[in-house]
């Protein structure tokens, strides 16, 4: 009597993770090269100033005015009259958190001022101007 037929063929118990692995690094790749395109910002022509840098703990709010007059809080845009609401409700939630304001220098003077006194309105105690630094002719 025979025990076995010759067929002593083991099964691979090794799962082969090389095409995985492989697949994986084209992805990286590929959202490396593509995140840095995705970001987008808001178009501010800075004024330039000699003034000393902000230095904060924490990341600070950002409120833009760009040349057409939009304003921004980070990257959603509202209008002037939604500005203190909208500000009073995040600063609710935000003890100490500093607000930036970013005005392109075309911006007429009387709008950058609506939009301070919407954020002091807002609650806004300190509020930063950002500027560039002047270039230095050589």
């Amino acid at each position: 009597m025979m025990s076995g037929s010759g067929n002593n063929k083991r099964f691979m118990s090794d799962i082969n993770v090389t095409p995985f692995v492989d697949v994986m690094l084209v992805l990286l790749i590929i959202f490396m090269v593509t995140a840095p395109m995705m970001t987008q910002g808001v178009d501010v022509n800075l004024p330039q100033t000699t003034a000393k840098e902000i230095t904060t703990k924490d990341e600070p709010l950002i409120l833009t005015v760009n040349k057409n007059g939009e304003i921004s809080i980070e990257k959603t845009v509202i209008k002037l009259e939604d500005l203190e609401t909208k500000l009073s409700s995040i600063l609710k939630y935000m003890e100490g958190k500093q607000v930036l304001l970013r005005a392109d220098k075309d911006v007429p003077y009387g709008f950058v001022i609506n939009v301070i006194a919407a954020a002091k309105r807002a609650g806004v105690d300190k509020l930063g101007m950002i500027t560039e630094p002047v270039e230095q002719a050589s």
